[in-house]
């Protein structure tokens, strides 16, 4: 294994090996797919039947309610996928799995029939869980014994990361808005299959890397749920613990967690887009889904108490933090991810988006110079890596050519049809694609203050998060005021929506990059798997909740206002931001001198 690192770090690109670069356009394909597909997802669903592009007619709180289901599972079935990965397969394998399973998912979508919605959106949550987990582990292995590099490699995997969300919502959501969805969920589907393809006829410049399951593991990147930590068993665990295994109580409460909590997340969209229910049954006005979901977190919380208490007094207390920070990310998930479901829709029927003169003008420069300038820094980056590679892995970088010259195709064809019309009409999913552009811009901002002597502990991190995604929405609170109750239609200023995102973007980078890695190194080694799986059953619940809560769009709407709606998600993140600041001193008493 050290002679197939050694031999990845001979050629070098950027001061990195090739077989980076080659993860970063797998990467980036994967992401171009899955967001393109999923900004179209909602307004697909919700589309009028009569139209220049019609869709299903959906109500948005079936539509939304299907959308959280989707988000949801796409955090538990990495669980799997990783300790597939781990147990069988091999972390090269099971990307290559991933990758091909998710390309048959965004095919299915393509037909645009409810038969093929579902089993495509089942192909995708499958394929992701595959994917997700298995691509972040090939770099920690990839980088053993070269730790002083690891946090470029991961910067330059995240720019992959946003580049291909940046790309995916602007180009698939642009063709599906003008020529319609099915092209743009197969455009989806085409970049998922090169992705695959590339990655797979590079896949003998890895060597051995990434072939064989290994027993060890170690936590680098926040997303990698698989891995334990040899930091984190020196810091917290001696040999005098006890081996903390799972007891016959413990299996059955996971069980009974998961039983609640996955009858809920299938029942929810179930029940409401079919007669179908599940869980046909109240309990003292509580209808089945919510009992479902009450058994399932309290069985949840009993076994983390439980296991918890087999610990020293100093790593119980850890826990408590990590549990803590975990309350917080469901919170604060179930308000961002609003972004990509009713933030949409806001986007599509409450925002002035019909541009003349010397508006459509700026927007249309602005646009062009957003969509040319990565795009030619990420054809630079190709370039280097073409000459480092030409002669080892050469029909995969043919296939990432022929990969490029599609994009920048469709690059020009959009530039040369938006400047050939004198109205601009800026699509609803043209929005979706700010987070990744103030990501891009911002991180190395932010990046440079954690590293400050003013960087901030993580419940103030966690605080500053919050309050700044409740913040976005108090300027679309704002913007909104002038919308009559019941209103399904209005024109406000775009400008109240990109301000929202600024803000929500500028909460993420606060909070996203933070949890996961307070987990690596709070939660003692034997405990590490469980904790990170409890970790991406929060992010999971965050995402439910958003689609959810989203879906009460209309309801709020009709009975106050729609300034309303995001009134709620404005004061909830507040309040919740200030809760977690008056809670910084207990939390680093209970982190014990971990920062």
């Amino acid at each position: 294994m050290n002679t197939d690192i050694e031999n990845l770090f001979k050629d070098n690109v950027l001061g990195h090996p090739a077989g980076l670069f080659i993860l970063f356009f797998t990467e980036m394909w994967e992401r171009f797919s899955f967001y393109g597909m999923r900004i179209l997802l909602i307004l697909f669903l919700t589309a009028p039947l009569i139209s220049n592009n019609p869709g299903w007619n959906w109500p948005r709180e079936h539509a939304l309610a299907l959308i959280g289901t989707y988000g949801s599972l796409l955090y538990l079935t990495p669980i799997i996928g990783g300790y597939i990965a781990d147990k069988y397969t091999g972390y090269k394998l099971a990307v290559v799995i991933g990758c091909f399973i998710m390309t048959l998912g965004h095919i299915s979508m393509a037909f645009e029939t409810p038969i093929a919605l579902y089993m495509g959106l089942a192909l995708l949550i499958i394929g992701t869980g595959f994917f997700k987990p298995n691509i972040t582990s090939m770099i920690s292995t990839m980088y053993k014994g070269k730790e002083s590099k690891k946090d470029g490699a991961y910067t330059i995997f995240y720019m992959g990361v946003n580049a291909g969300a940046f790309f995916g919502m602007m180009l698939c959501g642009y063709i599906a808005e003008n020529k319609g969805w099915h092209y743009g969920f197969g455009l989806a589907g085409i970049f998922m299959f090169i992705g695959m393809l590339q990655f797979w006829l590079a896949k003998d410049l890895f060597g051995k890397v990434g072939e064989k399951p290994t027993k060890i593991y170690e936590v680098e990147l926040p997303q990698n749920i698989n891995e334990k930590s040899a930091d984190i068993s020196k810091k917290n665990t001696s040999d005098k613990e006890p081996l903390n295994l799972f007891t016959t109580l413990d299996k059955i409460l996971i069980i009974i967690a998961s039983l609640g909590g996955l009858l809920y997340i299938f029942n929810d969209p179930i029940s409401k887009i079919s007669s179908i229910n599940l869980l046909p049954f109240s309990v003292r006005g509580l209808n089945g889904n919510y009992v479902a979901v009450l058994i399932g977190l309290a069985a949840l919380l009993l076994v983390i108490i439980m296991r918890s208490y087999r610990f020293t007094k100093i790593i119980r207390d850890r826990l408590i933090a990590v549990s803590i920070f975990a309350v917080f990310t469901v919170f604060f998930f179930a308000a961002f991810e609003q972004a990509l479901g009713s933030m949409t829709i806001f986007a599509r029927d409450y925002t002035q988006r019909t541009l003349t003169g010397s508006s459509a003008m700026v927007f249309k420069i602005i646009d062009l110079i957003l969509t040319v300038g990565p795009l030619l820094i990420i054809t630079w980056v190709l370039y280097l890596l073409f000459k480092k590679t030409s002669s080892k892995i050469f029909a995969s970088n043919v296939v990432l050519s022929i990969a490029f010259v599609l994009l920048w195709g469709i690059v020009f064809w959009k530039i040369d049809r938006t400047f050939s019309e004198e109205t601009t009409e800026v699509g609803a999913s043209w929005f979706g694609i700010l987070n990744s552009f103030f990501i891009i811009t911002l991180a190395p901002l932010f990046s440079r203050w954690w590293e400050s002597k003013y960087n901030p502990s993580a419940a103030v991190k966690y605080a500053l998060g919050l309050i700044l995604l409740g913040l976005g929405f108090g300027v679309l609170v704002f913007g909104t005021m002038g919308i009559p109750q019941g209103a399904e239609t209005a024109s406000v200023s775009m400008v109240f929506l990109i301000l929202a995102y600024l803000f929500h973007t500028m909460g993420e980078l606060c909070l996203s990059p933070v949890g996961l890695s307070y987990l690596s190194k709070l939660v003692p080694a034997r405990m590490i798997g469980f904790m990170f799986g409890i970790w991406y059953i929060a992010i999971s619940i965050g995402q439910k909740t958003a689609g959810t809560m989203g879906g009460m769009i209309d309801e709020i709407s009709k009975q106050y206002s729609i300034s309303t709606f995001f009134l709620v998600f404005t004061i909830v993140p507040i309040v919740v931001g200030i809760i977690a600041l008056l809670l910084n001193p207990i939390l680093k008493k209970l982190m014990h001198g971990i920062r």
